[in-house]
């Protein structure tokens, strides 16, 4: 080999050994930071909130969950021994953090050190022993401290009786409460709770008074059992609002109920669910439901299925969309809108009207109206039997009311006038009526008269006066008061004998 190939070859290795010496000198801290060299005790090394290295004690004490960072289980690890470690959003604002352990027979000092964005955590304890048993031991301690702060500092009773229902344990509001139902008596050995172990037997949860010997008043405690091995743990939550609504809501439906069974108007009130939540006597005379039916709280569609069967309410004409017709009455209903009349074949007509209540209830109403709808027809007969009769008079008769309203008046008055007030939008008054006549007839003081005589109220007395219509002639008016006010005024043609004009023949 040539001298210059030896040289070149030493050169390359004395450069190779160089780079290497500083290589490694470059990494020694980083080495012994990544566990080359692992220090006792519990230390953590984290890039960020990952996990890059920790000491098997550390490994082992770090309780990791496959949906948190690293960083977010080693704070639930730790919090409860060294309260105040930050989490990871704030991670990256601390250089230097020292905290010392919560309890104070713990002497444990957690340190935490930022080196660019690497973090390290070491737990320095002076105790002999294993860190990792050691730790294990301060979380359980301080588990225990937070558990007996809770069940003592509750602020409803807890308590835990043995197989043979002896009290082994009770919290501090369990014997506030004692001392409030037992006062000074020294018997704490019974439970204050007096309930049969049966009670519970299937449900979560028994509800158990509890008399108080200050004021002789009963309180009440909804008390839930859980077994654990030979001992049961007892809770017992004050629930005397939730009885006193009670008995207030049902004093209140009571009230409701007395009230409803005293109106003609059947009424059906159907919660959110679409059951029958409430009716009254009125329904059940309407309906002919039997009250069977109606207390297992049928819903909307079994109600008026029912009320089909029984003729209670018009057929539909097409039987295959009768389900869609009740829906939509349903809905109608809910939004207030549903109004119907309902004509039965056994000669009954009912109003029937649907309206929402509170929390999603819908309500209906049911009212015979059969004797006010004959009423009404015999009514309008009398007034069309009235009018054909007045139809038949050659002179022409109109009514006012007290108000000076036309109310009525007959063919005649129509002929003479070419008026149709039936055809008129707003109401036609007397001044109306004096303002047509007055186109029609020779200026008369008389027009200012009747309207006087039309508005006036108190005593009044009929009087009559002639009229010249410039097409028929003398008109004899005659002005007479009728009942309520009103006032009838009668135009009668006049034929003229010579110089004495007569009456026309009626």
């Amino acid at each position: 080999m040539a001298l210059a190939d030896i040289v070149v070859v030493l050169g390359s290795a004395f450069l190779a050994v160089s780079f290497g010496v500083l290589f490694i000198q470059r990494t020694r801290p980083v080495a012994r930071s990544t566990g080359d060299q692992p220090q006792p005790g519990l230390s953590y090394l984290f890039d960020g909130v990952d996990l890059q290295h920790a000491t098997p004690e550390a490994e082992s004490a770090l309780r990791r969950s496959c949906d948190t960072t690293d960083w977010q289980a080693l704070t639930s690890c730790l919090n409860a021994r060294f309260p105040g470690l930050p989490d990871q959003d704030e991670l990256g604002q601390v250089d230097r953090l020292t905290l010392h352990a919560a309890h104070p027979d713990d002497p444990a000092t957690l340190s935490l050190q930022r080196e660019d964005e690497m973090t390290r955590i070491e737990i320095e304890d002076d105790a002999s022993g294993d860190a990792n048993t050691r730790h294990a031991l301060h979380l359980l301690r301080s588990e225990l401290d937070t558990l007996r702060l809770a069940a003592t500092k509750a602020p409803y009773p807890i308590w835990i009786e043995d197989d043979g229902r002896h009290l082994s344990w009770r919290n501090a509001a369990y014997e506030m409460l004692e001392g409030a139902v037992r006062g000074n008596q020294d018997n704490h050995s019974t439970p204050l709770f007096d309930f049969a172990p049966g009670d519970l037997s299937g449900k979560s949860s028994v509800r158990v008074p509890v008399r108080m010997d200050a004021n002789g008043t009963t309180e009440w405690y909804n008390v839930t059992a859980t077994q654990a091995d030979s001992a049961t743990v007892f809770h017992a939550v004050d629930i005397n609002a939730v009885i006193q609504a009670e008995v207030a809501q049902r004093n209140f439906v009571q009230t409701l109920a007395k009230t409803f069974a005293q109106l003609s108007i059947g009424l059906a009130i159907f919660d959110r669910n679409g059951q029958l939540a409430l009716f009254n006597p009125a329904l059940v005379d309407l309906t002919s439901l039997p009250a069977e039916f109606l207390s297992g709280r049928p819903d909307m569609l079994s109600f008026f299925d029912r009320l089909r069967d029984n003729r209670v309410m018009p057929e539909p004409k097409n039987y295959g969309s009768w389900r869609q017709e009740i829906s939509e009455m349903i809905n109608a209903a809910s939004h207030g809108s549903y109004h119907e009349t309902w004509s039965l074949d056994t000669g009954h007509t009912y109003r029937v009207s649907g309206r929402p209540h509170p929390d999603g209830a819908i309500a209906f109403l049911i009212e015979d109206i059969t004797a006010e709808i004959s009423l009404t027809r015999n009514f309008r007969a009398e007034l069309e039997l009235g009018q054909s009769l007045m139809d038949t008079f050659e002179d022409a008769l109109v009514v006012f009311s007290s108000a000076g309203v036309l109310t009525f008046c007959n063919a005649a008055y129509r002929e003479m006038w070419k008026l149709d007030p039936d055809n008129s939008f707003a109401d036609v008054t007397i001044v109306d009526c004096l303002q047509a006549w007055q186109e029609k007839c020779a200026p008369d003081p008389a027009w200012g008269d009747m309207r006087d005589f039309v508005m006036k109220f108190g005593e009044r007395a009929a009087w009559e006066v002639d009229v010249k219509h410039r097409d028929l002639g003398k008109l004899r008016t005659q002005v007479s008061p009728i009942v309520s006010g009103a006032t009838v005024i009668r135009f009668m043609e006049l034929q003229t004998q010579g110089d004495v004009p007569i009456p026309a023949l009626t």
